[in-house]
């Protein structure tokens, strides 16, 4: 039965243009380094190794992987790009809000999820760290502990769309895939759930669908159109429940 509904975090609990968004993360990355390294430089070395941390399927945490490849590509010593790193989360990347905004529909229908008794996590991409998560949440005009459980880059070993990553979650929150639905705005990572047997919703205000892949899930809508779905649940555990 129903139980558990889990939330991508960007374009899905928090409404974005996803370039926009990427282009001002890099601009005042640039601005936090700018005394150290070039900032497309800069820029070049994170995205190789963020896919690096992608496709590397070993058992450790996300964040070793990063950067490692981070410290192969400047050929030296990361102490000091680590402090900075961690610096720019708590000062200028709070400056990449203004690409984003909220939804009051997907407000209401997470607020009405948590008063339905269901469990509500946050399956986000563990790209970044849990205090870039955190920021985002409120971002969105919720709180962290809207959320039993958050992904992030430092707690996860694997990425979407691998499977791993959804059994690594559903391990995390002693679930089974029949308790779960994955509600996200991207046709391919977050509908990857499905492959373990998770009902998905696709959240198709900010849809993203790079790779042109065969779009399936279970539902799908805008948000006005999920809130109406998330309206028609049952109380978790009341027999009968609406899947």
């Amino acid at each position: 039965m129903l139980n558990t509904i889990l939330f991508d975090l960007d374009g899905t609990v928090l409404p974005m243009d996803f370039d926009a968004f990427m282009q001002r993360y890099f601009d005042e990355m640039g601005k936090m380094f700018q005394d150290m390294i070039d900032g497309k430089l800069l820029a070049g070395h994170i995205l190789e190794s963020t896919r690096y941390m992608v496709n590397n399927l070993e058992d450790r945490p996300n964040e070793d992987k990063f950067m490692e490849r981070f410290s192969q590509l400047i050929g030296g010593d990361i102490t000091a790009y680590r402090k900075r790193f961690d610096a720019f989360y708590d000062t200028l990347f709070l400056n990449v809000r203004q690409t984003t905004q909220q939804n009051d529909a997907m407000i209401k229908a997470i607020r009405l999820i948590k008063n339905k008794s269901y469990n509500t996590v946050l399956a986000t991409n563990p790209l970044f760290p849990m205090k870039a998560n955190h920021h985002r949440i409120r971002w969105a005009g919720l709180l962290p502990g809207d959320f039993s459980y958050i992904s992030s880059y430092e707690n996860n070993r694997y990425c979407k769309p691998n499977p791993e990553y959804y059994r690594e979650v559903l391990s995390g929150i002693d679930r089974s895939p029949e308790e779960c639905m994955m509600v996200g705005n991207d046709a391919l990572e977050d509908m990857a759930a499905a492959k373990l047997g998770i009902k998905t919703y696709l959240i198709e205000d900010h849809l993203l669908n790079p790779h042109h892949v065969a779009i399936k899930a279970n539902y799908r809508g805008s948000y006005d159109d999920f809130y109406a779905f998330v309206r028609e649940l049952s109380e978790c555990g009341s027999v009968g429940v609406r899947e």
